[in-house]
């Protein structure tokens, strides 16, 4: 199983989440369509990620021999539905300039609370998950 796609898509998504941080930090208001923009492109990012996640990573892992790799799949796939559910009332709540502009602390607690679940479930696939199945991949599952 090739984990480059998947690599690729959460540096684009982690790319996504300090251009938010750079434009709220230089102001929600002033920024709130760029962010709206933002918030929109990175939703369908992360949409396609997760249904490729769903459709093929966690079924391969269930089909594969290692048991223990399994379990880690279906409890990564578990977790992640209420940082998914989070994420996505996130972008329906904060993803028109208006709301953002007038909104500015409202959406500064959202994007520090669910942006930073999200950059941390990705930094947890990349340095724990992904290795972990590349190696059951070396040495045959």
């Amino acid at each position: 199983m090739n984990l480059d796609k998947f690599k690729r898509q959460h540096h684009d998504i982690l790319a996504h989440i300090a251009a938010l941080r750079d434009l709220a930090n230089a102001g929600v208001a002033r920024n709130a369509e760029d962010i709206a923009r933002r918030i929109v492109a990175m939703s369908s990012l992360i949409k396609l990620h997760l249904a490729v996640e769903d459709q093929a990573l966690y079924p391969a892992l269930q089909r594969g021999r290692d048991r223990r790799l399994a379990d880690m799949g279906r409890q990564y796939q578990q977790e992640m539905a209420s940082i998914a559910a989070s994420y996505g009332a996130f972008a329906a709540r904060w993803n028109t300039p208006r709301r953002l502009a007038l909104h500015e602390e409202g959406f500064r607690r959202d994007a520090n609370t669910v942006l930073r679940q999200v950059f941390e479930r990705m930094r947890r696939e990349d340095m724990t998950f992904y290795p972990r199945i590349v190696k059951a991949l070396r040495w045959g599952e």
